[in-house]
């Protein structure tokens, strides 16, 4: 017997997440999935020793001499540079998209996987936005039940850095699903803004790490599957 056409999770959960953020005032807006090394990392304040530029984590394409180093990227982080050249500040933006690492896969990491960066910029924008933000989303996302907190980190791109965790129920345990932080200086600088007058907070979150834990997925390969069957335990009407 035929069965009808379905949304794979990933695209439901995507939906679903940008109506949340719509709700807020982001606006949904989409990047290149091949990327060129400028955007993908000088742009974003990440040095050229940086461990993320090596062969062994990043998929480079092979470009003709004297043409632009192209990488696929290793995040949705470039549109924060491509759109604030464009549009300028303020502005609150998420950008959702599939991104592409060369690392080895387990349950919870994939060579191919789905993210979706969050940006907003505007004048005095602090810590305490990111926090309340990110734990509004959440609440929104999981239930009111939600158990979310925020560990202090490191990324070139954000000053101050934090990775967020959220409570697995059907693993007992924290999953970390995000990095964020404030937008910083020098990324503003590059993307033609003054750091002066904007701040501005970003985020980028694991989409199926989230939808791991909202429907109790023990590991994330099974998105990538291809197995049908997978599918259809979605009932795209009530998620």
């Amino acid at each position: 017997m035929n069965q009808p056409g379905r949304l794979h999770p990933i695209s439901i959960a995507i939906r679903e997440m940008a109506d949340i953020f719509g709700r807020m005032g982001f606006g949904v807006v989409q990047g290149p999935e091949l990327e060129t090394e400028h955007y993908n990392f000088d742009a974003l304040n990440i040095p050229e020793d940086h461990s993320s530029r090596d062969m062994w984590d990043t998929f480079w394409i092979k470009t003709k001499e004297g043409e632009e180093k192209k990488v696929l990227r290793t995040h949705t982080s470039p549109m924060q540079i491509r759109w604030l050249e464009s549009h300028g500040a303020p502005t609150r933006i998420v950008v959702p998209g599939k991104c592409f690492r060369n690392e080895a896969t387990d349950a919870t990491h994939e060579a191919q996987f789905y993210q979706l960066e969050g940006l907003a910029v505007d004048t005095n924008i602090t810590l305490a936005h990111l926090k309340g933000t990110l734990e509004r989303f959440c609440k929104e996302y999981f239930g009111k039940d939600a158990k979310v907190r925020f560990r202090p980190s490191y990324f070139p791109f954000v000053e101050p850095g934090v990775e967020v965790d959220v409570w697995f129920p059907a693993q007992q345990k924290w999953l970390e699903v995000m990095g964020a932080g404030m937008v910083h200086p020098k990324v503003l600088e590059n993307a033609g803004v003054d750091a002066e007058k904007y701040q501005g907070f970003a985020f980028g979150l694991g989409v199926e790490r989230f939808a791991m834990i909202k429907y109790g997925i023990p590991d994330i390969r099974l998105f990538h599957s291809g197995d049908i069957r997978f599918n259809y335990a979605f009932d795209e009407k009530k998620v």
